[in-house]
């Protein structure tokens, strides 16, 4: 994703992206917080899954200006297809092993999922930076949803030889979001169960402290 593109393309200040929205009231409260993103989680076994055809109903109850996401993990082509016509989504995040091959199908405007390894990072970032149909990098700490940080400077010495914007998730709260960003400088920092008073169930004062804590850290950061 280029800095003159869709979503999350300013570079002036960090994007803010709520996943797991379930309900119009949530989606209308984060976007009134100042989030950017809203991401629909399309897996059923995760306990913030959302049937496409209720995240559509929702998404038409928006107002403009805001950009949706639909996550999947490891769903075939065809699958993937299906659910974007029953809920045709910005963009498509795909969070599982999806090959190379899978990703173009996919494509474009994908923000292509990987599990932060120190190991294999700098790999990852060159893999997935090389990709046409993958707008944007999400790097989390686990392999989604489960609320686990990550080695952020392990990330920020390497993130700057990455050419897509990177999104940065994984364990983020309001209490450390703003330290997060000024070690990776993420184009985007996305939250989930950070801001779940319960499993699955967002807290819309977190939320609120939440995106408070990004617009501080970018202040701070100039």
């Amino acid at each position: 994703m280029t800095s003159e593109g869709h979503g999350f393309s300013n570079p002036d200040r960090t994007r803010i992206k709520v996943c797991g929205v379930r309900d119009i009231d949530t989606a209308l409260a984060a976007l009134g917080a100042g989030a950017d993103t809203l991401g629909f989680v399309f897996v059923k076994k995760s306990p913030r899954f959302i049937e496409p055809e209720d995240a559509w109903a929702i998404i038409r109850r928006l107002p403009p200006m805001h950009t949706t996401v639909g996550l999947t993990v490891n769903a075939s082509v065809e699958g993937f297809s299906k659910i974007e016509r029953q809920c045709p989504t910005d963009y498509g995040q795909l969070h599982g092993d999806e090959s190379v091959d899978v990703v173009k199908a996919c494509g474009p405007r994908v923000i292509k999922a990987i599990e932060f390894d120190p190991a294999t990072i700098e790999e990852d970032l060159r893999k997935w930076g090389a990709v046409d149909e993958v707008d944007a990098i999400l790097i989390d700490g686990s392999s989604g949803g489960q609320g686990e940080a990550f080695d952020w400077s392990a990330l920020g010495a390497v993130s700057a030889a990455c050419k897509k914007p990177i999104v940065l998730a994984g364990g983020l709260t309001p209490a450390n979001v703003g330290e997060a960003i000024r070690v990776v400088r993420p184009w985007a920092v996305d939250v989930s169960s950070g801001v779940e008073r319960e499993r699955g169930v967002k807290d819309h004062g977190l939320i609120r402290e939440f995106c408070a804590a990004v617009r501080g850290a970018d202040a701070a950061l100039g």
